[in-house]
């Protein structure tokens, strides 16, 4: 859930910098926003990780 308030906040301060011509907003926006894009894949990453165990452990639980 944070990486789409990152994304959503970032690209509100992108506007803000564009409408106030403010260079350093509009950076820290496309950051921040960047920032949320990262979250999001470290979110999948980990749920695919999460799977990988689960099939994992089903396969240990049917070999023994």
């Amino acid at each position: 859930m944070g990486g789409i308030t990152d994304k959503i906040t970032g690209k509100a301060k992108q506007v803000a910098g564009d409408l106030t011509n403010n260079e350093k907003t509009r950076r820290e926006g496309k950051l921040e926003e960047r920032k949320g894009e990262k979250k999001d894949e470290l979110a999948d990453a980990e749920e695919r990780a999460n799977e990988r165990a689960a099939e994992v452990a089903d396969l240990e639980r049917k070999t023994v």
